[in-house]
């Protein structure tokens, strides 16, 4: 059962590195290669670049939490909803309205 998971490429669990400007502070970011390669997938769904995604998802989150204690492990569980079928409604991606 478990050799799905152990024996899977340790190239997708290496620690990778990226500079990223948040809220405009340039700030480095390690996750695993796996995490980096969903949200890249993520980023492209939107339409975004993927440091334009991940300053969008701190800046909102910043809006509804007022805090984020750990942004990395927030990254992270963003993954895991993504891949548990979380997807933005098309009518969260649509540019809103002003009302008349």
């Amino acid at each position: 059962m478990c050799r799905v998971f152990a024996g899977q490429d340790p190239e997708g669990y290496r620690q990778i590195n990226r500079s990223i400007r948040i809220d405009g502070h340039s700030t480095s970011i390690q996750l695993e290669a796996t995490f980096w390669a969903l949200l890249d997938e993520i980023a492209e769904n939107q339409n975004l670049t993927t440091p334009k995604f991940i300053s969008k998802l701190y800046d909102e989150a910043i809006e509804i939490n007022g805090a984020i204690p750990n942004f990395a492990s927030m990254l992270r569980t963003t993954c895991a909803l993504y891949l548990r079928g979380h997807r933005p409604d098309m009518d969260e991606m649509a540019p809103k309205r002003e009302a008349a």
